[in-house]
């Protein structure tokens, strides 16, 4: 299993590679000019030309390429074009709210995508069948913005004096101050360290922080806040799941060491879940491990709605503002993880079904 996974980390350097070319070309293909979007409209050709000269875009798209990859190569992923602020910077601060927001959706999506599947298939034409198909059908269908901002208005608004109130935007309310939990434990580290960068990193898991360090008024207020954009994101990753789930179940429910189980005498439950679900797991657990990719595409409208100050949020504004460093950047680490995660999907397969092995 270890050549297997050193093969297929190998496998996935050049995809990596491929997708930086391919995401610089098309950054810098984007209509708009970089000095405009961060100087103004008005900004003369010769202030431009300074701006250009200090951001290394005045050289040729091949050369820009050879330094950044150079740069890359290095650790280094460069300053903002818009905010002069290195980027990782933006990924210490942006990336851990993405990955809590992107793990809350998916922990709703497999928590009641699975169970729904599995009731579905078990109570096959059923009532609960059909409303359950339906209820995938309008989950697929149904835009991640448009239910966002039906969400807010009912929760936010419609309920505004219920004791089911949801905050609509925002990570925390203001004037709820999350403290960095090496600071609560009394940790020195040295400013701009490598180490404060990646305690910093796990301090803006705002769930993660406040409960290692006991600030349960912010835990409670950072799950509100989650609550709303968190369900958003997981409809589409849900019904999938679901639809899959009964797709898998149905097919192993008529399977004849199923109907032997059920002859010996063995209860529906364990039927159920110990025959028929475990081997039903991979195609589910393959389609969750491609729902990775809808979460980052869902989380640019899901962020932007509900001000999170995230991934997706960043990359709809470095888009909008030319801030070339900051797309790039972003979309490898976003290509990383959904490799990583395809990675840990594979390797599961031998878990799942011991008959699998990876050679």
């Amino acid at each position: 299993m270890t050549r297997y996974i050193i093969r297929r980390i190998l496998l996935a350097i050049p995809v990596i590679l491929g997708i930086l070319v391919v995401t610089f070309v098309i950054a810098r293909s984007i209509p708009g000019d970089p000095c405009t979007a961060a100087l103004g409209e008005r900004a003369t050709q010769a202030a431009c030309e300074a701006f250009n000269a200090r951001m290394g875009l005045d050289e040729s798209i091949p050369v820009q390429l050879g330094i950044y990859m150079s740069n890359i190569l290095r650790g280094d992923f460069g300053n903002s074009i818009r905010y002069s602020r290195p980027v990782s910077l933006f990924l210490v601060e942006r990336l851990p709210v993405t990955i809590e927001l992107g793990v809350a959706a998916l922990l709703i999506a497999v928590a009641i995508g699975i169970p729904a599947g599995i009731i579905s298939a078990v109570k096959r034409n059923s009532r609960v069948d059909v409303a359950t198909m339906v209820g995938a059908n309008i989950g697929v269908s149904m835009p991640v913005y448009w239910l966002g901002l039906m969400l807010a208005y009912v929760f936010a608004i419609l309920l505004k004096d219920t004791p089911f109130w949801l905050p609509p935007s925002g990570r925390l309310t203001p004037g709820v101050i999350a403290t960095p939990f090496y600071e609560v434990w009394g940790l020195n580290l040295n400013s701009g360290s490598m180490v404060e960068r990646i305690a910093d990193f796990f301090a803006n898991l705002a769930l993660f922080n406040s409960l290692i360090s006991a600030q349960w008024e912010v835990f409670v207020d950072a799950i509100k806040h989650l609550i709303l954009p968190a369900f958003a994101l997981s409809t589409i990753p849900l019904a999938i799941i679901a639809r899959i789930t009964r797709s898998s179940m149905l097919d192993v429910l008529g399977a004849e060491y199923v109907r032997t189980a059920r002859a010996k005498g063995l209860r529906e439950r364990p039927v159920v879940l110990k025959h028929a679900l475990r081997n039903a797991l991979l195609p589910i657990v393959t389609v969750i491990g491609l729902q990775v990719g809808t979460l980052f595409a869902g989380a640019v409208l899901t962020e932007t709605i509900f001000s999170f100050s995230g991934v997706g949020r960043a990359l709809f504004d470095a888009i909008t503002g030319r801030d070339f460093p900051v797309i790039q950047a972003f979309t490898v680490v976003i290509a990383i993880g959904y490799v990583a995660v395809n990675l840990i999907v594979d390797v599961s397969y031998a878990f799942i079904d011991p008959r699998i092995k990876l050679d």
